[in-house]
């Protein structure tokens, strides 16, 4: 038992440090946690390494927001929240916005728990019709995504351009010799990460004296929000390939009003990121079908996840978010208070060559192709800042998983 508290605590620890460091995701440390993994099992049990995985991810999920509201440097998971969110910050909101995201994670994945019943007993059957159709369903949805997210035919061909690009470069990578888990983290870092970091590397952010309420108001539109959050999150367990920022466009259609308030939209988008996190692990159990690059290292670790392991999947989600939703009201808090005494330039350019750093040294240590890396990863850069420069959605970069993931279920 004391093994268990200590993952958590060492999980909660690295998630909040990988959440709250701009362009760092939470796949870099997992990535390298995992190649670890076999030593680390000769000391550990698998429980307590699945812990410290199912910690980190929720942990990240919780905080990670808080870069992109005070830094702005976003990442897959939070593109869409940047301009909501913003807007309330330029409103003196910035305590308010945090709360709203804290919990809004939190609410949602409490729903899910709640719900896990009634999603034991049909998500199974539902996936099992739905699977033949997978591909016909992701195709669909991302034609409606790019017809009806997209203000003219103009910025429709360009996202379409990107969703395929970035989508071959996706199925050369992904395989490649390089093997999945260089490939994603080359490439997740590539184009969301340092793409952002070098776009904002000469930026500095002029924040407004904030509010100094912090209160929420839970009226049925959080409700409803919190709602579409949490199925919006189960949706994407049907959808491979598909991440929070789709789910979030999802949840949208779910609550039949494109035009929501910014509240809405924060607490709607943290809920889709912070239950996606645990479905992804769920869904192991439920439909086979890890969700997330966490959920396939603990389905390595443990093959066969038995309904004695959801439960203490669940116990251990429910200890990690109820400590990240507190942390990271307090940590946004003491940001928003001290922000402008970070010099964004160091900090920013400090990541790039952190995260650079770490690519290069996995690519070794696994006996990886140095220049093949290195070109992978220029690409990636490249063209994860065309979004940027052409002010269109960064979603579509997640062609790199949703085409190959396509390509799979078409028996290609």
């Amino acid at each position: 038992m004391i093994e268990i508290f200590l993952a958590i605590i060492l999980g909660i620890l690295f998630g909040t440090i990988s959440g709250i460091t701009p362009g760092l995701h939470v796949n870099t440390i997992g990535i390298i946690i995992f190649s670890f993994s076999d030593k680390l099992l000769n000391n550990n049990s698998l429980l307590s390494i699945c812990t410290f995985f199912i910690t980190i991810a929720i942990s990240h999920a919780m905080i990670e927001f808080l870069p992109s509201l005070l830094i702005g440097v976003p990442t897959e998971d939070t593109i869409l929240s940047i301009q909501p969110s913003h807007r309330l910050l330029f409103e003196g909101r910035g305590y308010e916005t945090i709360r709203l995201t804290s919990v809004g994670g939190y609410g949602s994945i409490i729903l899910l728990i709640i719900l896990m019943p009634l999603l034991m007993i049909f998500l199974p059957t539902i996936y099992n019709f739905l699977k033949e159709y997978i591909a016909f369903l992701l195709i669909i949805t991302m034609v409606l995504i790019l017809y009806f997210y997209n203000n003219n035919n103009t910025q429709r061909l360009i996202s379409a351009l990107i969703f395929l690009v970035s989508g071959i470069l996706g199925l050369f990578v992904l395989n490649s010799n390089l093997g999945s888990n260089l490939g994603l983290l080359t490439l997740l870092s590539g184009l969301f990460s340092v793409s952002n970091l070098i776009i904002s590397v000469n930026e500095e952010p002029k924040i407004p004296p904030q509010k100094e309420d912090k209160t929420i108001l839970i009226d049925k539109g959080f409700k409803k929000s919190i709602l579409a959050g949490s199925l919006s999150g189960c949706i994407l367990g049907l959808l491979p390939g598909f991440g929070p920022a789709q789910g979030t466009i999802i949840a949208q259609a779910l609550t039949l009003n494109k035009d929501i308030k910014p509240e809405e939209f924060i607490v709607t988008n943290s809920g889709i990121n912070v239950s996606d996190t645990l479905f992804s692990l769920i869904a192991i159990y439920l439909i086979n079908n890890p969700r997330s690059a966490i959920s396939m290292y603990i389905n390595y670790i443990i093959p066969k996840i038995t309904l004695n392991h959801v439960i203490f999947f669940i116990f251990v989600s429910l200890v990690s978010v109820s400590i990240a939703c507190i942390l990271s009201i307090k940590l946004g808090d003491y940001l928003l208070t001290h922000i402008t005494n970070l010099n964004y330039k160091k900090l920013n350019i400090t990541i790039i060559l952190l995260i650079t750093t770490i690519i290069l040294v996995y690519t070794i240590l696994t006996g990886g192709c140095v220049w093949y890396v290195v070109l992978c990863y220029i690409t990636s850069i490249s063209l994860g800042i065309l979004p940027n420069l052409l002010n269109l959605n960064k979603s579509n970069l997640m062609g790199i998983l949703i085409i190959p993931t396509i390509i799979t279920y078409l028996g290609f």
